[in-house]
């Protein structure tokens, strides 16, 4: 028993001091080798494949439609109100800005700037609205 915990403990002395005398990584790939171990039956290529297939087939059913819940839909109705509501108010921004600057005496550049964002908001969220649904 004793033999073999002594047999054991050079082996292990040698497979360490192997390692140690074999190049180390450094930078990038130091870093990555700590973070993931490699997994010993696929090569990184393989993997990389399968990752990237694994996301182009989550992409493609997200764009056939599969995977629209009511919660799509809710998160569609915020994004097209905010794809109006942020041209909008910047807009009336550069319109109350242009009035102390220059002002005005016929119109308002605060309302015609804000005509001008609503308009601009409107165009981005049909755009977007028509993205997603898929009518290209």
């Amino acid at each position: 028993m004793a033999a073999q915990d002594a047999r054991r403990g050079r082996e292990e002395s040698q497979t360490a001091s192997a390692r140690a005398d074999a190049p180390q990584p450094s930078g990038a790939a130091a870093d990555h080798q700590a973070q993931r171990p490699t997994h010993p039956h696929r090569p990184p290529e393989q993997r990389f494949r399968d990752t990237v297939a694994r996301k182009a087939a989550r992409k493609a059913r997200a764009r056939a439609g599969e995977d629209r819940s009511i919660f799509f839909w809710l998160g569609m109705f915020g994004m097209v109100g905010w794809a109006v509501a942020i041209p909008t108010l910047a807009g009336v921004a550069l319109g109350l800005w242009l009035d102390r600057i220059w002002p005005a005496a016929e119109a308002s550049w605060t309302l015609t700037c804000l005509l001008l964002g609503v308009a601009l908001g409107v165009l981005n969220a049909w755009y977007w609205v028509k993205r997603e649904s898929g009518d290209h």
